[in-house]
């Protein structure tokens, strides 16, 4: 699996403990599900852009003629 896949899931499953966490002090209930929707759609964009970022080294490569 590559670094960018591990963190990734990392995030995901930090996401769904706060989610959890959430609805289980009930604010989820007050903000309502479109809202929560939009907000775990943008909180996965974050992470998803987050991901790939750290995916690793960039480097130029040279080629001698």
């Amino acid at each position: 699996m590559k670094w960018a896949n591990l963190y990734f899931l990392g995030y995901a499953i930090l996401l769904a403990g706060i989610v959890a966490a959430l609805w289980k002090a009930g604010v989820l209930e007050n903000v309502g599900a479109g809202w929560t929707a939009i907000g775990v759609v943008i909180a996965v964009g974050i992470g998803i852009m987050v991901s790939v970022a750290n995916s690793g080294r960039k480097e130029s490569i040279q080629i001698e003629k």
